[in-house]
């Protein structure tokens, strides 16, 4: 193991610098990962723009990360092995202690890691981890397509599976992007009629190719009236966190249909108490999920054949990567590799 590791770290918020870092030892509960690869998410933005300057070191982003335990602290459970390959999402593990965890609701924890936001995370080529948050990585997954569904995935997966729709019902994914490239796939291979809702032509043909049976262009026609013409959706899952397009959408969900929200905007949503009480409709919040909940993703990525599309860019061009990530242009999800340069040292 090489006795320092390079890491992307927030030196100023907003900016990321590549530096040399002593590599740590895993304390009590603690697995060390040499990272392979590390999805670049739209929630990245909120942990490098509005880090905290005083930390010291400064704080690693990250969330998505996908790796090999090089080295156990004690305490860590006997199912994790030297060698073994190794995932992280948003939150990095559970207490057990709190009322949350004893209730089983380990991704509601009241003391939870948030990876890259209060602990460091994935943009390094080496990052410690609690053992309780880990994931297993199946064989099939390369680790740069693993590294998405470690967040972007499990997030659609399970709000998909709230949703309270069956197999035949319309279901609308509102947003086509990161995340709602992945919720297209799963509801395709979950059997939903599925409706891809976006504003403009440009992501058309993309959503039909990714699963959608069919796209309302919210630019072009009434998207509620399209939705409630063919009986209304029985789910709409948003993946965007402008409250005027959510709330614009609303009125296209059938009688006790449920609205999913993923998107975490800052507006207020405005919501018609009529519409929800009068068709028993319901709003619903859904975060990404538990380390177990992440492996059944993962599975079931691997039996549907739904994988991320990716770009991939090496470690020392993340602030790049991010960029991109930020102003839109990736088709569909942004990773980072950790390969050494060959001219390196």
């Amino acid at each position: 193991m090489k006795a320092t590791y390079r890491a992307m770290q927030i030196t100023t918020p907003g900016m990321l610098e590549l530096v040399e870092r002593q590599t740590p030892e895993p304390g009590v509960g603690e697995v060390l990962i040499e990272v392979e690869a590390c999805g670049i998410c739209g929630a990245d933005v909120s942990d490098i723009e509005g880090a905290d300057p005083s930390l010291q070191p400064p704080r690693v982003p990250g969330h998505e990360v996908v790796g090999r335990i090089v080295a156990l602290g004690e305490g860590v459970s006997s199912i994790w092995k030297l060698g073994q390959r190794a995932g992280v999402g948003r939150f990095g593990g559970y207490c057990s202690d709190c009322i949350q965890c004893r209730q089983g609701r380990f991704q509601l924890c009241e003391s939870r890691p948030v990876v890259g936001a209060s602990c460091d995370g994935g943009y390094a080529e080496m990052m410690l981890a609690r053992g309780t948050g880990l994931v297993s990585i199946p064989d099939d997954l390369g680790s740069e397509e693993a590294a998405p569904i470690l967040c972007a995935g499990i997030a659609t997966f399970n709000a998909l599976k709230k949703s309270g729709a069956e197999a035949g019902d319309l279901v609308a994914i509102l947003g086509i992007g990161g995340l709602g490239h992945m919720a297209l796939q799963y509801a395709r291979k979950m059997g939903f009629k599925v409706a891809a809702v976006g504003r403009g032509q440009n992501i058309a043909e993309d959503a039909l190719k990714l699963g959608a049976h069919l796209y309302i262009d919210t630019k072009a026609e009434d998207a509620p009236a399209r939705l409630k013409s063919m009986g209304g959706a029985q789910a709409i899952v948003t993946t965007v966190g402008n409250a005027e397009a959510v709330s614009a959408l609303m009125s296209g969900l059938a009688p006790r249909g449920r609205l999913v929200l993923l998107g975490a905007g800052k507006d207020p949503l405005l919501v018609s108490a009529g519409h929800l009480v009068g068709g028993e409709r319901s709003v619903l919040g859904s975060i990404t999920g538990t380390p177990f909940e992440n492996e059944r993703t993962l599975d079931f990525s691997v039996l549907a054949g739904v994988r991320p599309q990716i770009e991939t860019m090496p470690l020392e061009k993340a602030f790049e990567a991010y960029q991109r990530m930020k102003s839109g242009d990736v088709r569909f999800r942004m990773v980072l590799t950790m390969k050494e340069p060959a001219d390196a040292h």
